[in-house]
Formats: structure tokens, sequence, C-alpha cells
């Protein structure tokens, strides 16, 4: 919001936004994650903040599995929405496919260092292929291919083969991106690892410019 105009106060004073039990349930779930961690959260101490039974809770979310994987996967949407929109961009599509990825490992690194516990229960449901995991790689594979798709289409890459070429990104960046990597790299200097992946980046976009896959 434009901090150039301040809103009229309300002459029948402020006015208080509802907030849907599911979205409270959210809320009060995300911050029991981040203190206690997925084995410690328990359905009856976040309905209790929430202010409901814990019988209320299983009308939004059938167990406490799927609660957890329901904050994270808020913080995925975030993810998505941020690839959506470079993927959406006007930019040339090798400057795209550098900032997609760029935005993968940045974020993910960001949560594995700030948020663990909730970056616990993506690396968790990625191992055991569960929906929020699937959904998650299949929305970024759609953004990925909408880049490279377009890339060829404008020249910028000339691949052999366009399913190799996706193909060859996803493997090439795994490293940066691979949630298990992820968390495994956290205590590795992130200027270190920033130099690596801009490294493998420009072997990346140079392969795909000059059809080498």
């Amino acid at each position: 919001m434009s901090p150039l105009a301040t809103p009229l106060a309300n002459p029948a004073g402020p006015t208080t936004r509802r907030v849907s039990p599911e979205t409270r349930l959210l809320q009060v779930a995300a911050e029991h994650l981040g203190r206690f961690g997925a084995r410690r959260l328990t359905v009856v101490g976040v309905a209790e903040e929430a202010g409901m039974t814990h019988a209320n809770v299983y009308r939004y979310f059938p167990s406490k599995a799927e609660l957890i994987d329901a904050v994270a996967g808020q913080w995925l949407k975030e993810v998505e929405a941020s690839l959506s929109d470079i993927a959406d961009s006007p930019d040339p599509a090798d400057d795209k496919l550098e900032r997609f990825v760029l935005a993968i490992a940045r974020q993910y690194r960001e949560c594995a260092e700030r948020n663990a516990h909730v970056f616990d229960v993506y690396v968790a449901a990625v191992e055991h292929s569960r929906g929020i995991a699937r959904k998650h790689r299949t929305r970024q594979l759609r953004l990925l291919e909408r880049v490279i798709d377009e890339g060829v289409t404008t020249e910028v890459f000339n691949p052999r083969d366009r399913d190799r070429a996706i193909a060859f990104v996803i493997d090439a960046v795994q490293r940066f991106v691979n949630p298990a990597m992820v968390r495994i790299d956290v205590r590795v200097p992130r200027a270190v690892l920033d130099e690596r992946l801009n490294v493998m980046l420009r072997v990346v976009l140079r392969s795909l410019a000059v059809g080498q896959v």
C-alpha cells in the first residue's frame, strides 16, 4: 500500500476483520510448529490457543499431519507465487531461468535457516511423497517448462531436445534446490554456495544457448 495517503478515521471506531476458524488454526499451528516442532505440536494445544475444542479442529483438518502439512503448504504457495511472477515477467528467458533457480535456492535456504521446523516438514513430505510435495513439484515444473519453452520460441535457447534440456537443468542445479541437500548444506557459508550456483548457472545457460543438450 502506498504511504502517500492516510485513510480517514472511522467515526464509529476501528473495524475488526473477522478471521475464519481455519485461518486462525493455521496461524496458531504455524506459531506452535515454529516453537515446538512437528513432534511436540499437539492438536489439543493448538485448539486451546485458538479458542476451540480439539474436536472442532478436525472439522477443518482431519489429522495432525494434515494440519502441519497445511502450514508448510502456505509457505510453499508463497514460493510458487514468486516463481510465477518471474515466469510472467517481460524479461528474456535466460534471465528468467537464472532468477527462477536463484529464487528457489534463496527461499529454501532462508526457510531452512529461519524456520527449520517448517522446512523439516517439507523435507519429510518430499521423502514420503506427500500431497503438498507432489503438488509443489508439479507447479514448479510447469513454470520451468514455460520458461524453457519461451526461450526456445525466442531462440534464446537452442536445445537439441526440449525434454532432455529440462531434465538437464533440473539435474544440474539439484544440489541447490533439492530440499534434503539444502538442509545438509545449511552450515555451508551462503557466499560459497552462491558462487557455486552462479558457476553452474553459467554452464546451464551456455549449454542451452549453443545446443549442447
